[in-house]
């Protein structure tokens, strides 16, 4: 008797654990959660958080609960594969990620074996979805946009100046350095240096000698943070007066703290400020109560859940192709970047990219500020 007492016991308790198991779906979300890309890690990990809270206090996906599974890349392609790798050993069918370009093209082609939808909240280069591949998807817009906008701009704001292009020979780095070139040198304004620089550099003495005697008076950089603040601040240093312009990739207040005050009047691109939006507003100060300021790409990553969860309820499927053919046939979907849609390559359907200066703020910090 007690045999079969302790035997319907252990099967409650399996069959339990089982509904449990059955009732939870596994998203990843990689990108470089260590490093010092660290910064982008932390948005695209806490806005996943956070949508996934939020979806699964409303009842979750298709009545399935949601799992985070975080996978740190570090930044470094070789890792963004063992990332991806474990991602799908472990069972998981959608992941939000990886940051950058060069980590997030060789993982997706894991993804795409695996049967893994891969959404970016942040990888622009567009041969992410360029490669006719199922599975690749993202929340932002791409480097031929905004190189197109920040080309533009310097060839209108700046057509005397001279002007070097850097970039750090990334994937992402380059290719948004090459396009501003490009769109700028059609809009008849030629630089007058060209140079690429490797990531890690801490020292670019060099370079800087060599924009003075060119006589640069605005950089444009293709790259991300770390650097950018080390060449705006050694180039203060070194008493040559240039303002920085880059993109998307020097998006985090960090970049204050390394350039210093030498960051005042720095330019970038980067799409319109969600953080804005007014129907944005009770969930910012949410972020904001938990202790984390929800910049640059952590509305962008709770997006990218959004759109997963609004594509399986259009599916009415957890099954990652069928959600990915909804993601490109059944939008828009209501985000926290407004009404998202896709076309048949994964790119999103959003505003266009706009130009921020960075000055001090009302609280005497200097950030990031969209020019109206």
């Amino acid at each position: 008797m007690k045999k079969v007492l302790l035997s319907a016991v252990a099967f409650s308790a399996m069959a339990a654990f089982g509904g449990y198991a059955q009732a939870e779906i596994l998203i990843g979300v990689g990108g470089p959660l260590t490093g010092p890309n660290a910064a982008f890690g932390a948005q695209l990990q806490k806005g996943a958080e956070q949508a996934a809270a939020d979806i699964n206090a409303a009842g979750g996906i298709n009545g399935e609960q949601i799992k985070i599974v975080l996978g740190d890349d570090v930044s470094d392609p070789k890792q963004g594969i063992s990332v991806a790798n474990k991602f799908a050993a472990d069972g998981v069918k959608f992941v939000i990620g990886h940051f950058n370009s060069g980590v997030s093209i060789p993982a997706s082609e894991v993804y795409a074996e695996s049967g893994i939808l891969e959404i970016t909240p942040a990888a622009t280069n567009p041969k992410f979805t360029e490669r006719g591949l199922w599975n690749t998807f993202r929340t932002c817009g791409r480097d031929d946009q905004q190189g197109g906008v920040a080309g533009k701009y310097l060839a209108e704001k700046f057509k005397d100046a001279k002007i070097a292009v850097i970039h750090d020979k990334t994937p992402y780095g380059q290719g948004l350095a090459d396009e501003t070139k490009k769109a700028m040198n059609a809009a008849g304004v030629k630089e007058v240096l060209y140079e690429g620089v490797n990531t890690g550099d801490k020292d670019f003495s060099a370079l800087i000698a060599k924009m003075k005697q060119s006589g640069v008076s605005i950089i444009y950089w293709g790259g991300l943070h770390t650097e950018a603040g080390l060449i705006i601040r050694q180039a203060a240093d070194q008493g040559l007066k240039a303002t920085l312009v880059s993109g998307d990739g020097i998006v985090s207040n960090e970049l204050a703290s390394i350039a210093g005050d030498a960051v005042a009047g720095t330019l970038n691109t980067f799409g319109p400020d969600p953080t804005l939006r007014p129907e944005n507003k009770e969930l910012v100060e949410k972020f904001k109560a938990a202790g984390f300021n929800p910049e640059a790409y952590t509305l962008y990553s709770y997006a990218a859940l959004q759109s997963i969860a609004e594509a399986a309820k259009a599916a009415g499927s957890l099954e990652a192709e069928k959600v990915a053919e909804a993601m490109k046939a059944k939008g828009p979907f209501k985000t926290v970047l407004g009404d998202m849609s896709f076309d048949a390559k994964g790119d999103p359907k959003l505003p266009g990219y706009v130009m921020y200066e960075w000055k001090k703020g009302p609280d005497g910090k200097y950030s990031y500020f969209q020019q109206m």
